[in-house]
């Protein structure tokens, strides 16, 4: 329920960068699971990075040794290079993970709150 408030995306060309935020409002998240997904249209949400409780990064395998996550002082920071025209796509940050001892992370149904996304544009 609390509000999750995005910065960093932009338009840029293949092999560049963009570094996304994440900033939670009305508490402190230096304890919570937190992640980014990415959505096209016509496509289902899915997890691209995250944190989990212990402060432990998570990664979708088509990104891993391209994005970097990292959580600063609240913040959840998304930095991603090498970035491919297929990487565009609307970012949402995630809060409020679900107790789900058999869920995955990268899954829309496992968190509860989302930020209002964010446009990462990737041009050929």
């Amino acid at each position: 329920q609390e509000p999750l408030v995005e910065s960093g995306g932009g338009s840029v060309q293949a092999g560049g960068s963009l570094r996304l935020a994440c900033t939670p409002s009305g508490y402190s998240a230096s304890s919570y699971p937190m992640a980014w997904f990415r959505q096209g249209a016509d496509e289902e949400r899915g997890g691209v990075a995250g944190v989990d409780a212990n402060g432990m990064s998570m990664y979708a395998d088509t990104v891993k040794g391209r994005f970097t996550v990292s959580r600063v002082d609240g913040t959840l920071y998304l930095q991603m290079d090498a970035l491919k025209p297929e990487d565009s796509d609307m970012y949402y940050c995630a809060a409020g993970r679900k107790f789900n001892l058999f869920g995955d992370w990268r899954s829309r149904d496992e968190w509860n709150y989302w930020g209002q996304g964010i446009q990462g544009t990737v041009s050929s």
